[in-house]
């Protein structure tokens, strides 16, 4: 048996339904980011720049995508032959199989993983969220305040407390009370859903609750080990951190990094973001072509406007086309002539010439209206839009689409094409 004080165990087999086409094909946690990232790129990269060296990857939803991402954990340095980076997906038992049905049963059907390490401590972390955080200052705080586990918690306006777990804390910091999603909320800490538990106090707890349906963290695992009388600290994180689990939430992550003083810095050499990068030859800048407050790819080429905008590798924009606050992501190419706004491409989509992308009114959109909101147009990857047409504000597009889906070559606001089986 191998001991390790502290490994890491990454819940990243989420659809991401509520990012809606962009989750179609993959996990989200695998999606884009930034121009040059995942959204998984930061929690590995917290991990190893906080000298967490063991990380088991939980996938479920889509993994092929993430786990070649992943790989053996080359670029985040997890290639150990003692701990390093494993996936862990669901596998079949001699009884019982069954896929991961709650956070915690994720956990649960992964105790062999995290016995044979035999730690003292497990760091539980999310893969969707975008931010930068030493685990190792948590960990400090979480013996020097002789805790059984400690949350991180995060001060939201309160108007946005009731879509968070809350907790309600003394004087010292430990939780007195918990509300998950309360409607009239009495705190705005919300829980981060990273937590630092002592091994045996989790042990204990996930196997108690076993046969709990869809067992969760936050709902069924924290609630039992306070009835029980573990000590429950909270650990207050001041820095950036950003719930990209929605189009707009996500957006405006992206935006952020753009802006003239960005709320998140990519840049800082001390806490660097690590990814897997492909060998690409640098970005091209047409004469005729102009870039500003933007963060643009290597191998894209830019033959007309863009500002304000995050473009990924390998996106080719046409002469004449005019992007602003969008988000395209690789490998996508974006016709002569066309015109964007509030605009979210995936990878591999195809924008015909002269196409204008959110236009007119905004109104809510007719299949999702909480998902496809914020007056965004979301395409989906691989998808097709012809020469020429006009698609409104809160759109979704998947699938290869022809002109004659355009009602006079318009999309109106709150429309939706999205093709089964593409």
């Amino acid at each position: 048996m191998i001991k390790k004080e502290m490994i890491a165990m990454l819940l990243a087999g989420g659809q991401g339904s509520r990012l809606g086409v962009l989750t179609s094909k993959l996990a989200k946690p695998a999606v884009a980011f930034g121009g040059k990232y995942k959204i998984i790129d930061f929690p590995l990269s917290n991990c190893i720049n906080s000298g967490v060296d063991t990380v088991g990857v939980l996938t479920q939803y889509r993994p092929l995508r993430l786990n070649q991402h992943i790989g053996i954990g080359i670029p985040w340095d997890l290639d150990r032959s003692i701990g390093g980076v494993t996936v862990l997906p669901p596998y079949e038992k001699s009884a019982n199989s069954q896929w991961y049905t709650g956070t915690a049963n994720a956990i649960y059907q992964n105790l062999e993983y995290i016995d044979y390490y035999n730690p003292d401590y497990v760091l539980i972390l999310s893969g969707d969220h975008i931010y930068k955080m030493d685990y190792e200052a948590m960990l400090d705080y979480h013996k020097t305040s002789k805790a059984d586990i400690t949350l991180a918690t995060y001060q939201v306006p309160m108007e946005e407390a009731s879509r968070f777990g809350v907790v309600i804390t003394d004087d010292t910091g430990c939780i007195q009370e918990f509300e998950e999603k309360p409607e009239h909320p009495r705190s705005n800490k919300a829980s981060m859903g990273i937590y630092i538990f002592n091994w045996k106090v989790l042990r204990e707890a996930l196997t108690a609750l076993k046969d709990q349906p869809s067992c969760d963290f936050g709902k069924h695992i924290i609630p039992y080990c306070h009835e029980r009388g573990s000590k429950i600290c909270a650990y207050e994180y001041k820095g950036y951190w950003k719930d990209v689990g929605t189009l707009g939430s996500y957006w405006e992550a992206n935006m952020e990094l753009v802006d003239i003083i960005p709320e998140f810095n990519l840049y800082e050499e001390f806490w660097r973001i690590y990814t897997k990068s492909d060998q690409l030859p640098p970005q091209y800048i047409d004469p005729e072509g102009s870039v500003t407050e933007s963060i643009v790819g290597e191998a894209t080429e830019v033959y007309g406007t863009v500002q304000h905008s995050v473009i990924g590798s390998g996106v080719t924009i046409g002469k004449g086309a005019v992007i602003k606050n969008s988000i395209i992501m690789n490998g996508a190419v974006i016709g002569d002539g066309v015109v964007m706004d509030k605009a979210i491409i995936a990878e591999g989509v195809h924008i015909g010439d002269n196409a204008e992308l959110g236009v007119g009114e905004e109104v809510p959109n007719e299949l999702a209206p909480h998902i496809y909101s914020y007056g965004l147009v979301t395409i989906g990857e691989n998808s097709v839009i012809p020469a020429g047409v006009k698609i409104g504000k809160n759109v979704a597009i998947f699938g290869e689409t022809t002109i004659d889906e355009y009602p006079d070559g318009l999309l109106k606001s709150g429309s939706s094409i999205i093709k089964a089986g593409e």
